[in-house]
Formats: structure tokens, C-alpha cells, sequence
């Protein structure tokens, strides 16, 4: 089949066809300095990356810029949140960052609304450290009795957290089971 017959039977026009796109020669180059100036300037976009390349002396648009942007899959990241230091006045609490499985758990509540319009919570465990979810129970209602037997069986299956592993030290230690 010719070209001409394939172009007019998907209803492309052949110059699409035969179109070379033609690469600057400063385009590596440039390619090298916008990713260079976003990794220095990690909260910077497109335009205020312009701008420094044009204080700079290089003659280039946003619109340029930004397709390389775009290619190299630059991205500015979304600001976060501070958290809140946990202490007390003595300054005895700190917050511990996880350094194995089972060394730090979080927990949460979820709540939810069933067809008849009744409440339904639920009590999310997240490990911190490999983001798994060793619980997730839903109830009606939650006394902290029942937080608490929740915990104690998520550590009698798992183990407790801050627990050491086999040939490590412990930093946390678990509470006897009654």
C-alpha cells in the first residue's frame, strides 16, 4: 500500500508523515542546565528556572523550557507539613524514627457510615517502618478496654513493638502479658 493511500485512509495529511522534527544544537546542552538548576533550586519551577537561565545569557522562552521540563519529568514538590515536636517540659520525649519492622507502630481511627446510616469505626496499626497494616478492626463503638485488647493481640501474633529481632538490642520494652 503507498503512503499516499494509508495517509488519506486514517485522515493524516502526509506532510505528519514525512515530518523530521529538527533538534537545536543547544538542546543537550541546555537539557543539562535546566536539570542542573532544578536540582540546585529543588523549589523552583519552569518560569523562575527561565529566569535564571536568561540572567544567565541564554536566549530561551518559557515555552522551551518548559517542554524540556516536562521530558526530563522535572517536578516541584508539594510543600510538607512540619510536624509537631513531641516533648514534655523536661525534654524527656523524643520522637523515634523506625529503624526495623515492628519497631514503631501508629495507630488511627477511621470512620464510616453504613446504608442505614449508622457509624462505624475503625482502628487502623500501621507499621512505620514497611508501611504495613498489621490491624485494621471495625466496631460500633471502642472503649479503650477494647484499644487495648486490640494491641495486646496484633503483639501476641507479631511480636511487640520496639521489640528486638533475633542478636539485637532492645530499645523499647514490651509490658508482661497478665
Amino acid at each position: 500500500m503507498s503512503e499516499r493511500r494509508a495517509c488519506r485512509l486514517v485522515n493524516q495529511p502526509r506532510g505528519t508523515q514525512c515530518y523530521q522534527p529538527a533538534q537545536r544544537e543547544d538542546e543537550d546542552v541546555l537539557t543539562q542546565a535546566i536539570v542542573a538548576l532544578a536540582s540546585q533550586y529543588g523549589r523552583y519551577g519552569y518560569r523562575r528556572i527561565t529566569a535564571l537561565l536568561k540572567r544567565d545569557g541564554w536566549e530561551v522562552g518559557k515555552d522551551r523550557v518548559e517542554r524540556i521540563w516536562r521530558r526530563e519529568g522535572l517536578k516541584v514538590p508539594q510543600r510538607q507539613k512540619p510536624r509537631r515536636r513531641l516533648w514534655l517540659n523536661d525534654g524527656s520525649c523524643v520522637r523515634l524514627r523506625p529503624e526495623r519492622t515492628n519497631h514503631v507502630w501508629s495507630y488511627d481511627f477511621v470512620s464510616a457510615k453504613t446504608y442505614d446510616g449508622r457509624t462505624v469505626r475503625m482502628l487502623n496499626l500501621i507499621d512505620e517502618h514497611s508501611r504495613e497494616c498489621p490491624l485494621v478492626r471495625a466496631e460500633r463503638r471502642w472503649s479503650s478496654a477494647k484499644v487495648i485488647e486490640a494491641l495486646a493481640d496484633v503483639m501476641v501474633i507479631t511480636g511487640c513493638a520496639g521489640a528486638p529481632a533475633v542478636g539485637q538490642r532492645a530499645g523499647v520494652r514490651c509490658p508482661r502479658s497478665a
